[in-house]
């Protein structure tokens, strides 16, 4: 692991945003590879859901870091980050949609009505997301592993394999996920999840 990387994993879960916009306009270099770091999977599940080419998610993620890059000096309260990265990922998928589809005036109409439906509908399910991946870097170590490995790794791996990863005895990973789980329900409460 690189040292920006290994910065990036440690401070995505110390840093707040206020600390990384405020070090990225000084011009810390490392602070923008961790803001970076930490939203990146937020910026490119928005043109996925979309279902943008992959070729396309990749220019929207780079036109929105540059949109990020220019305004950030802008940005009126650096809290609501996540918010200001979702709504300008979901205008630029519209706006890319848009010009994807040389369509009538009727059609672009029904499909503009559809696109507002669906920019709330993923609006929303992005800003879930970003909650449960900011509670799961809280809880952090080895629960946050854990919740990783059981839950988003794809195949799930069995217990026996967790509990080598983790160093733990087999029969404990029930227990120690129980308490994950609670530690995790914390933080989710504590962000306002409903």
């Amino acid at each position: 692991m690189s040292a920006t990387a290994k910065l990036a994993k440690e401070s995505t879960t110390i840093w707040s945003d206020e600390r990384l916009v405020e070090e990225c306009i000084r011009g810390n270099q490392d602070a923008w590879s961790v803001l970076i770091e930490k939203y990146k999977k937020l910026i490119y599940s928005i043109p996925v859901k979309w279902q943008l080419p992959r070729e396309d998610a990749n220019d929207i993620f780079q036109s929105v870091c540059v949109d990020l890059y220019s305004q950030l000096s802008r940005l009126r309260e650096p809290r609501a980050l996540p918010k200001w990265l979702i709504q300008t990922t979901v205008h630029k998928c519209s706006r890319w949609r848009q010009q994807q589809s040389r369509v009538s005036d009727q059609e672009i109409s029904e499909d503009l009505a559809l696109t507002n439906v669906t920019a709330g509908t993923i609006i929303e399910e992005v800003q879930r997301e970003q909650m449960l991946r900011e509670a799961i870097a809280a809880v952090s170590g080895r629960c946050a592993e854990m919740i990783q490995m059981l839950f988003f790794d794809v195949p799930a791996l069995p217990y026996e394999q967790i509990a080598r990863k983790l160093g733990l005895a087999t029969g404990s990973i029930g227990f120690i996920r129980g308490r994950c789980l609670d530690r995790l329900k914390k933080q989710l409460v504590l962000k306002g999840w409903k």
